[in-house]
């Protein structure tokens, strides 16, 4: 994806100026014009030019969301959901201008159902809002892409995280949603059975469609017990390929690992003078294992066996919450423990998923092009689903810069793809995946486009996004 092919599309000024007129006047200070707010409501961590949106809507309820709709429907006016803005590929920007929808204030939990583990909560709680409210009943809700992401968000783009390998990602996880179409009527995909033949499985269809087909009112999520006992360690290794060798065994043996993380020699530098911790510098993985305190001790015990036979020589191992929670903590702030290598450069995190036997060839390919390019980008990775995250530093406003780190991700997206892979395991498509995502799919996305154009004939919801009409 070039930064030239960022779409900027004609604005319908007479209907946005009438549509603004008509939600100050409906909702005073619930409705905002100002610069700031613009700009907060179109951020963007990737290297993407913002496109602000001309006004922002802060939705207390599904009636607001369903007359947001109805009156920009009316003038022909896009509008673009909003949750924490931790979106990665520019999946908040207005390219054509319009109305963005802030779901902050639609924070709730509706609805817990501890005997039959699952809960209905509004699109703008976050996941650690959800896990506090959730901890008298000995559940929680186990997915965690780092960021502590709105849950409607998380749906809008099938996120996953650090537990995936265990407890799957969004779409295994969603159960339900209330979502407004583009009449403004309020539709619900699914009831709370967990298994169901009946019809079209339409919540599968919201999810992961960013926003472009309907906006999501309320999501029913599966929830799991609270493990009797955690416990995890850091594992180093002579080389990324035997790390990810012993990812792979660790899969295939069927140890039931909650969490494997792999971090490279780099990202494991900055992580140390991030997070002051004193890891060796070398091809580490996290883990982290549920259930209770025999079956934990029989996990980690079989990993160590693993790890052993693939060069690594120290196992530090855990089950002392403190200290386990410091290694995550450090984890979750890869990002920033990246950033702060170079911090006058500008950082682009990215992600590829390739099948799980390829990753150790895709990894240690990476890594050599970022070598051979003469980048700054530390590697991370959820590496027991394939998938894993470069973040790339550089100068945006060098030229020479930006063009090396343009043909870098293009040759990461190909690399993934002819190791039968895809562009994005996590991030989404937004606007920085889309070429890719065109050659990944192919005529496939023009059934994509099929769906949009009945669903969203107007092309209000999220314009620009994922793929070009």
């Amino acid at each position: 994806m070039s930064i030239k092919d960022v779409i900027a599309g004609q604005r319908n000024e007479e209907g946005i100026a009438a549509v603004l007129g008509i939600l100050k006047q409906r909702y005073g200070e619930r409705f905002q014009t100002g610069l700031s707010y613009r700009e907060q409501h179109s951020h963007t961590t990737s290297y993407l030019p913002a496109q602000l949106p001309d006004g922002v809507l802060f939705a207390e309820s599904s009636d607001d969301v369903k007359a947001v709709v109805k009156l920009c429907a009316a003038h022909k006016v896009p509008m673009v959901p909003f949750g924490t803005g931790s979106s990665l590929e520019g999946h908040v920007n207005a390219p054509y201008g319009g109305i963005s929808i802030d779901f902050s204030r639609m924070n709730r939990v509706l609805e817990v159902n501890a005997e039959d583990l699952d809960c209905t909560v509004e699109p703008g709680i976050t996941r650690e809002e959800l896990n506090v409210h959730l901890r008298d009943t000995g559940l929680f809700f186990p997915i965690d892409p780092g960021a502590n992401a709105s849950i409607g968000g998380m749906a809008s783009t099938r996120a996953s995280g650090t537990n995936a390998v265990r407890y799957g990602t969004m779409k295994d996880n969603v159960l339900a949603l209330t979502v407004v179409t583009a009449n403004g009527e309020e539709i619900r995909t699914a009831h709370r059975a967990r298994k169901s033949s009946a019809g079209y499985d339409l919540t599968r269809l919201y999810v992961g469609a960013e926003g472009t087909l309907g906006i999501i009112t309320s999501v029913t999520l599966k929830l799991q017990g609270i493990p009797a006992k955690i416990s995890g360690g850091v594992c180093a290794f002579p080389s990324l390929k035997a790390a990810c060798d012993a990812v792979i065994m660790t899969i295939q043996m069927g140890i039931p690992v909650a969490r494997i993380e792999l971090l490279d020699e780099m990202q494991i530098k900055a992580v140390n003078a991030y997070s002051a911790l004193t890891l060796s510098e070398r091809p580490t993985l996290f883990v982290e294992f549920h259930g209770t305190e025999e079956t934990v001790a029989l996990q980690a015990e079989q990993f160590r066996e693993i790890a052993a036979e693939f060069g690594s020589d120290e196992f530090r191992y855990t089950a002392n919450a403190e200290e386990r929670n410091q290694l995550w903590k450090a984890r979750h702030n890869a990002y920033w423990a990246g950033r702060a290598l170079a911090p006058d450069l500008n950082g682009l995190s990215t992600d590829v998923c390739v099948p799980i036997s390829r990753l150790a060839d895709c990894v240690s390919e990476t890594q050599a092009d970022v070598r051979d390019s003469g980048l700054l980008a530390p590697i991370v990775g959820h590496a027991g689903d394939g998938n894993f995250h470069v973040l790339l530093l550089f100068n945006e406003k060098n030229a020479e810069d930006l063009e090396r780190a343009e043909a870098f991700m293009a040759r990461l997206n190909a690399r993934a793809l002819a190791m039968d892979g895809t562009c994005t395991g996590e991030h989404g498509v937004g606007q920085g995946k889309m070429g890719y995502l065109e050659q990944e799919l192919g005529a496939a996305l023009d059934v994509m486009r099929h769906i949009k154009r009945s669903l969203d004939p107007d092309n209000l919801f999220n314009p620009g996004k994922i793929f070009r009409l």
